[in-house]
């Protein structure tokens, strides 16, 4: 058995490097590494080529913490995305799920630091509120104490008179009570609308 992987050592370096990968197990992992190097040689030359291609050109937006191809991104030189609205997120993935309803014509700002709140450079944050003549500050992290706490911490450090939101938390569509934990019922409950 193990001579056997021994001779095929590509191929498994390649199932290893996969495993790493968020939700991919080892099962997954050597159908890719099979699909990749035996029945599609050609996807897994054009997925190797957009690999290395997105590694040497993705960066941080330096204003947002987004991801960008430049050193600001395309959200942030968007005139058009002045309308007062500032939404902070945890994570420059979150941008993409936002970006997707199309229905946000705001700009971002991600706390990259979100677990060590000192790294948060709320210096850009503040400076940013104050050019961009920010109004409103909306907070889509997602409903747990910590980042309740995140969010007052967030809304202290900022000096600028503005208003603070957050998205709204509750029951989602399509989902029985019984599969709710007792936070987001209880927000719901709180948070009903008349009808």
């Amino acid at each position: 058995m193990y001579s056997y992987k021994t001779g095929l050592k590509a191929f498994y370096d390649l199932v290893q490097a996969l495993e790493q990968l968020p939700s991919i197990g080892k099962k997954s992992a050597q159908k890719m590494a099979y699909t990749l190097s035996i029945e599609n040689k050609f996807l897994g030359l054009n997925i190797a080529h957009a690999i290395e291609n997105a590694t040497m050109n993705v960066q941080k937006c330096q204003k947002c913490f987004g991801l960008s191809e430049s050193e600001i991104c395309d959200i942030c030189l968007d005139d058009s995305r002045l309308n007062g609205e500032l939404c902070i997120i945890a994570n420059p993935r979150d941008i993409f799920i936002i970006e997707d309803m199309g229905e946000f014509c705001g700009r971002y700002f991600v706390l990259e630091s979100q677990n060590d709140l000192e790294h948060i450079d709320f210096a850009l944050l503040n400076e940013r509120i104050s050019s961009e003549h920010i109004e409103e500050v909306i907070f889509a992290l997602s409903p747990s104490l910590a980042n309740e706490a995140i969010m007052l911490y967030v809304e202290d450090k900022i000096s600028a008179p503005i208003k603070f939101s957050k998205i709204a938390q509750g029951v989602p569509t399509g989902i029985g009570l019984d599969a709710i934990d007792q936070l987001s019922l209880s927000r719901a409950m709180s948070s009903r609308v008349k009808l």
